[in-house]
């Protein structure tokens, strides 16, 4: 419901101060050095979060802080060669979003629209067209969507593979040929140092689908998956660790990075699992006739069946529980169904009832809610009144919430990934960034040089220029991607005694705001 975007965004600071990043600030002391490590040719590897991806796209402002390319203007302060990221040039207005043969596939960028009450995709056409191809190995070869296999497959960068779906449109910009994988044109720029921080796709796609996709374990063919899927772990491995054994087969060292608890981050963690207040019901009047005339009947035969704790009555004063669906569920339907024609219920209407609540519940503190639950809460559902209201009367689907056995495969799935990871970094020698325990520094709260106190809360009434998140919830923004680089940085000065200059992420934008769209 809209109502409820206002109210959380009615908490948020309109202004921002949009500072510039200052690229060169100190670089040129003497005392800096590369240490142990080659910076000639530096390469990143991994997925969106390489490729400067936020705010729910690719645009061309937003790619020139991705951390690998904040990396590299330290490096250069020691000798680090040029470093080239896929050209964004025909972004024109800079709104992100793709074309493919002129159709739209991406939507534009993410803006915070006060006037119109939540985020929103800025208004305009994209204008960067897949099929005009660049043909060119980069530096930054992340690739938004891409899961650890897909680093290895051929044809993923392939035009004439867009209408399978097997090709990754963002790859098949820049691809340097059609059966290239990306990989090996990270490998044809030779790399003396490379950063890898692939994996989070390989579970991530499967949160943000609310757990519709499948766990895949025991699956070892990944042609089979489907795009919301979690890798199978034996599959994950030995991508990863041919990934790393090809990245080093010339002597480059590197730094890897671990895989963050995704459902810790904004995208699970803004919208609350009870945000219905009588307010935004309707009243007092509309919170009785629910308890009444729904949910009071429904609670009854439920408790009779030693399941009553699926159904709340609602209150009139606090903080209510969204309605959803929840697959693992016995189906009660056919019980509810029965008991409300023994209670007089017309069978028609006792059908919808039973059927709407048949794997229904309340939800509790243990579920979690993809961001965009927060634009369809109180919509309207297939069905007319009184189960017209989606999270209130009709049950949301299971698209938009990871109830607790979902965000459990979640953790397993990330804990057997980044042992994997850190093995594997052991076997080489290679620097670690923990990003497990740096994002999660970004979601809780994390105090930083400059003085600034961040968090990941965009609507706890703090000023939003103390927040790391862009506004898609799963990508940092700026001043967050500065964060990464930083602590990248310390862990390159740690691991190969050198001495590289420091970022301050405080110099950097955070969110984007327009008082209207």
């Amino acid at each position: 419901m809209k109502k409820y975007q206002s109210i959380l965004l009615a908490a948020c600071a309109v202004g921002l101060v949009a500072c510039e990043p200052e690229f060169d600030n100190e670089v040129s002391n003497t005392s800096y050095s590369k240490g142990e490590a080659d910076f000639s040719s530096y390469v990143a590897l991994g997925n969106s979060l390489t490729a400067g991806f936020m705010d729910g796209t690719m645009y061309r402002s937003g790619q020139q802080y991705s951390f690998p390319n904040l990396l590299a203007k330290q490096f250069a302060v020691v000798g680090g060669g040029a470093f080239t990221q896929p050209s964004f040039g025909d972004d024109t207005n800079d709104l992100g979003g793709l074309l493919f043969m002129g159709q739209k596939i991406a939507n534009t960028r993410l803006i915070l629209n006060m006037s119109a009450g939540g985020p929103e995709s800025l208004t305009g056409t994209p204008t960067i067209e897949v099929s005009e191809l660049q043909a060119k190995a980069y530096n930054n070869m992340g690739v938004p969507l891409a899961k650890s296999f897909h680093l290895l497959a051929p044809g993923y960068g392939n035009l004439a593979n867009m209408a399978s779906g097997t090709a990754n449109p963002y790859f098949v910009r820049h691809a340097t040929s059609p059966n290239t994988t990306i990989l090996s044109d990270a490998m044809s720029l030779n790399p003396t140092f490379f950063t890898n921080w692939i994996g989070s796709n390989d579970v991530l796609s499967y949160a943000t689908s609310g757990g519709v996709g499948v766990n895949q374990e025991g699956n070892l063919n990944p042609a089979t998956y489907g795009s919301n899927d979690i890798t199978d772990p034996q599959v994950f491995a030995s991508a990863y660790s041919t990934i790393i054994n090809t990245l080093t087969s010339n002597g480059a060292k590197g730094v890897v990075a671990t895989i963050p608890y995704v459902t810790s981050i904004p995208h699970f963690t803004t919208v609350p699992y009870n945000p219905l207040t009588a307010e935004a019901l309707g009243g007092q009047t509309v919170v009785n006739q629910l308890n009444t005339q729904l949910f009071g009947p429904v609670k009854q035969i439920l408790t009779a069946a030693g399941q009553g704790d699926r159904i709340q009555l609602y209150s009139s004063t606090g903080q209510n529980p969204l309605l959803i669906a929840d697959e693992t569920l016995t189906d009660m339907s056919a019980i509810i169904t029965g008991a409300l024609i023994a209670n007089n219920v017309p069978a028609q209407q006792a059908t919808v009832i039973g059927q709407v609540f048949g794997k229904a519940r309340h939800a509790t503190r243990n579920d979690l809610f993809v961001l965009g639950t927060s634009g369809v809460i109180g919509e309207a559902s297939a069905l007319p009144a009184p189960f017209d209201k989606l999270g209130v009367t009709f049950p949301l689907e299971d698209k938009y919430v990871l109830i607790p056995s979902e965000q459990e495969n979640i953790k397993e799935a990330t804990d057997k990934f980044n042992d994997i990871i850190w093995s594997t970094a052991r076997s080489k020698k290679l620097a670690v960034a923990d990003m497990n325990a740096i994002m999660r520094y970004l979601t809780t709260g994390i105090r930083l040089g400059d003085g600034q106190f961040y968090t990941a809360n965009y609507f706890n009434g703090q000023n939003v220029n103390k927040v790391l998140f862009s506004l898609d919830g799963i990508h940092p923004n700026p001043r967050g991607y500065a964060f990464v680089a930083n602590e990248i940085v310390k862990v390159i000065n740690e691991h190969y005694k050198a001495q590289l200059p420091l970022i301050v992420p405080g110099n950097y934008p955070g969110v984007t705001i327009k008082a209207s769209n």
